[in-house]
């Protein structure tokens, strides 16, 4: 089935919600920000509108010195900005809540003009704790009201659809494909949206996974080739109240989208993270935000025609797999899980070309117009080595080459160019 033929059906069936409701954020992780300036929040929130994005989910664990010097700076840099909200995502996995901590942070920023309100309260996430559910009602009776989103994926959807009565709605952190698959599938959205009986559905977005971090017990690749366009595709499909993509800055997780940030990149995580820079995958979003808001792929999209590309600069027989695990917690080795192949996204008003060049090697794909979202993927292998161009409108971009070398181990993070 079509993309155009999915958004028909799903229209068919059901009317989503009014797409001035509809909002797209991004997960930004804030433990990860110690000695951050200002200017840093402002380039950040910038980049951000720029791509379409609403705000932020600012995730914040319990004991960390620097969240409320780093959440006044955030915020006032939002206030500046002006149309760009934030709202606090309480990480219930890094350590214990007190109840008085959460209803007293939420109290500080709620009069915020850059707070995300629905209803008239504060808009609140967390990042699992679904054990503290009991404790969000001492927590509403603090602040006078909050609007609670949480993501508790460690129950489920149907787990979640037990405790209707203490929520507002939630959020699915499913968005990769699970050890030992190689695509994504809307199955788990769905399953949401059916336990939650008309209460709003935020769905996770993600463009990449792959963590190599032994002091944390991590070394996992989930299959993300195609990753940032299926998952898209299936937010036409679903048409959530909300859309968080997964990450902003997570470095250690290679999940994000924003301009390299080297004082954030945790240690260990340099090795995957410096040569691959992710903010191309930015590109397309004005298009598929806008698509997503408007409920239908067929828009005039906004700014210039634009193609992007992801790959990664070795091949998965160029060396050893370095005992990365294919998937989250999997235990098959990630080549498995891995294909070799340039992955482009392009979006265009009409007819024409984009090519993409590997060395001597020049692959050349139609655009034929029916939609203004395509998506190709150019096969290589430890024979198709040298530099890669990405072309289109008679514009070509440069990015790095990829080879037969590895340092040690094959590297499972992309590089992501745009043109």
């Amino acid at each position: 089935m079509g993309f155009l033929s999915k958004i028909k059906e799903h229209m068919n069936k059901k009317a989503p919600a009014k797409s001035a409701d509809r909002k797209v954020f991004a997960h930004y992780m804030v433990g990860i920000t110690f000695g951050q300036a200002l200017d840093v929040w402002v380039h950040d929130i910038n980049t951000a509108k720029q791509a379409g994005i609403d705000g932020f989910a600012l995730n914040i664990g319990p004991s960390d010195t620097h969240t409320n010097e780093q959440l006044q700076q955030a915020y006032q840099a939002a206030e500046q900005a002006g149309d760009f909200v934030l709202f606090l995502s309480f990480d219930m996995a890094c350590g214990e809540w007190e109840v008085n901590q959460v209803a007293d942070l939420i109290n500080h920023y709620s009069n915020s003009s850059a707070q995300m309100v629905v209803d008239g309260k504060p808009f609140v996430s967390t990042f699992e704790g679904p054990a503290w559910a009991e404790n969000w009602n001492a927590v509403r009776e603090q602040t006078g009201g909050i609007f609670l989103v949480p993501d508790w994926s460690s129950i489920g959807p149907y787990g979640v659809g037990e405790k209707l009565d203490i929520i507002d709605g939630a959020f699915s952190w499913d968005a990769w494909p699970k050890a030992g698959q190689t695509k994504m599938t809307a199955d788990e959205d769905r399953a949401y949206k059916h336990a939650l009986r008309g209460k709003k559905y935020m769905m996770g977005v993600s463009p990449y996974f792959y963590t190599n971090l032994p002091q944390w017990n991590k070394n996992w690749y989930s299959s993300s080739e195609s990753l940032w366009h299926d998952r898209w595709q299936q937010v036409m499909e679903i048409m959530p109240d909300y859309v968080q993509i997964i990450t902003w800055n997570d470095f250690g997780e290679s999940s994000y989208i924003c301009d390299t940030i080297p004082e954030q990149i945790v240690p260990g995580a340099h090795k995957y993270v410096n040569k691959y820079p992710h903010s191309a995958l930015r590109a397309v979003l004005p298009y598929l935000i806008t698509a997503y808001k408007a409920g239908s792929p067929n828009i005039d999209h906004p700014g210039d025609d634009v193609a992007i590309a992801w790959y990664r600069t070795t091949s998965i027989h160029a060396g050893h797999d370095g005992d990365t695990k294919w998937g989250q917690c999997g235990s098959g080795s990630a080549a498995h899980g891995a294909r070799d192949v340039i992955s482009v996204m392009v979006v265009s008003r009409g007819p024409g070309a984009v090519v993409v060049t590997i060395g001597d090697q020049k692959y050349t794909f139609n655009i034929y117009g029916s939609t203004p979202l395509s998506y190709f993927e150019i096969p290589f292998d430890c024979n198709s080595t040298g530099p890669v161009t990405l072309s289109l409108n008679g514009k070509t971009t440069w990015g790095p080459e990829i080879t037969n070398s590895c340092e040690s181990h094959v590297c499972f993070n992309s590089v992501a160019i745009q043109v």
